[in-house]
């Protein structure tokens, strides 16, 4: 678990009834302005697997961000479903989210993290953040093939 100035980031289920805003805002976003065909999110129920570890970011006791590393192979991650509620974005808690998906994922033994986003305009911050972080471009990587709507990202661990 990692505290900070009363946010607090945890391994949690995906399916903990307090989580319903998150995932109703995630799905969403997602659906806002990218083709149904290049949404490669996971269904929530599908997050709750022994491969995939989920995190909740709360503000005191309030969830209002979410993220999860899927093991796609022995020493390869991807993040999935990584989301800050709108209103609490701009303070610092998506890049603190994203340093716990990766002291996760680094501490799990991984040496590649990646992750798929969106080209669209809603994705730039986003694409911005994981630049930052030290992700660079790349091709597709396992289960994905080239999609003019998505843009491939990975950074080595360790």
């Amino acid at each position: 678990m990692t505290r900070r100035d009363g946010v607090t980031i945890a391994v949690e289920s995906p399916l903990g009834a307090d989580l319903d805003l998150l995932f109703e805002r995630h799905v969403a976003a997602m659906h806002a302005d990218t083709p149904p065909e290049s949404i490669h999110m996971m269904p929530r129920a599908a997050l709750d697997d022994a491969a995939i570890t989920f995190l909740v970011l709360r503000d005191g006791d309030v969830p209002v961000g979410m993220g999860a590393i899927k093991r796609i192979a022995p020493d390869h991650g991807e993040i999935k479903s990584m989301h800050v509620l709108v209103e609490k974005r701009g303070g610092g808690l998506s890049r603190q989210l994203l340093a716990a998906l990766i002291d996760h994922a680094s501490a799990a033994g991984l040496a590649r993290l990646s992750l798929e986003t969106g080209v669209q305009p809603t994705f730039v911050a986003a694409r911005g953040l994981y630049a930052a972080a030290g992700f660079r471009e790349c091709p597709p990587f396992e289960g994905y093939g080239p999609d003019p709507n998505s843009v491939f990202m990975s950074m080595p661990l360790g």
